[in-house]
């Protein structure tokens, strides 16, 4: 296949490859990539001598049929190795594994602002050599690389969650929202505040089942709860408005590529109000298209009999 460089225009039969090769010019963004495909469930592996690669494929079993995906980057900090990297392409060719290399570029400029800006040595520059030296030398070194790559990807311009989601759109059918994982919770206060949520509603506003004698033994998992919680006014006008809230704000977690937000949802005990409504929460997510989890943390410290 020739090099692709424009992503909307990719074969969408080429998603979800074994093994997927990062390389490119550094600076240009492989430890990103690579973050991007274990998000996506990939087994990542950095600056990986080419020679190994059989190895690796071996110990993973993916020459057995094994579902377990891997990426790996392989460049030229491998210094002497990285030219056996087409020899070894051609051998997994031989064993019809299927793979895609990903060839990650930037303008030179680019790359030597970036140099600059995180104070880095490139790999490249051994003997007093400058980083624009170094950075022509390496590009001089991967234009083979360059030449046989299934997808070039520039990203001179790109900010990194362009780049994520250039990349997710190329490996996997997940969207970014469904490749977010967010897990609901209901807690008590009274049992302590969470230290680990991105957000918390607290509902201790609402009317408490637990002055209701016949509702206090009881949770929020029993019906009579439920119905009473949700059968107040106060508690329809809320929800109303917490999940107005909730699609304005949620979009905008997916679009800064957050892969997991943790969403409190707090009463005094954690037994009856907030557990009622940290369901409603998840069944409202779950409907709008996230992965959503849902606990309740004190629900086992619940006073009932």
């Amino acid at each position: 296949m020739s090099s692709q460089e424009i992503f909307e225009e990719l074969d969408p039969t080429s998603i979800g490859p074994d093994l997927i090769i990062i390389t490119g010019m550094s600076g240009a963004g492989r430890t990103e990539a690579m973050h991007t495909f274990e998000d996506i469930g990939y087994f990542c592996i950095d600056n990986l001598p080419p020679s190994l690669l059989m190895n690796l494929v071996s110990l993973a079993g993916l020459n057995t049929g094994a579902l377990r995906k891997l990426a790996v980057v392989c460049d030229l900090r491998a210094k002497e190795f990285f030219p056996e990297l087409t020899r070894e392409l051609d051998k997994l060719k031989e064993m019809g594994l299927s793979y895609k290399v990903l060839f990650l570029d930037s303008t030179d400029e680019e790359l030597l602002n970036r140099f600059k800006a995180t104070r880095r040595r490139h790999p490249l520059c051994d003997g007093g050599m400058t980083i624009i030296s170094g950075i022509r030398k390496e590009r001089e070194l991967l234009a083979e690389a360059k030449q046989m790559a299934d997808y070039v990807l520039d990203t001179s311009t790109a900010r990194p969650q362009e780049m994520r989601a250039k990349i997710r759109s190329l490996f996997t059918s997940e969207s970014a929202q469904e490749g977010m994982a967010v897990s609901v919770f209901s807690f008590g206060f009274k049992h302590g505040a969470p230290t680990d949520a991105d957000i918390i509603i607290d509902v201790r506003f609402l009317p408490n089942p637990f002055y209701e004698p016949d509702l206090r033994v009881k949770t929020g998992k029993d019906s009579e709860v439920a119905e009473f919680v949700l059968g107040r006014k106060e508690t329809s006008a809320f929800l109303e408005k917490w999940f107005a809230l909730l699609d304005e704000v949620m979009p905008g977690y997916v679009q800064e590529g957050k892969q997991y937000l943790s969403i409190g949802v707090g009463c005094t005990g954690g037994q009856h109000r907030s557990v009622v409504l940290a369901d409603m929460t998840g069944q409202h997510l779950s409907q709008t298209g996230y992965r959503v989890s849902i606990t309740h943390r004190d629900l086992a410290m619940a006073e009932v009999r």
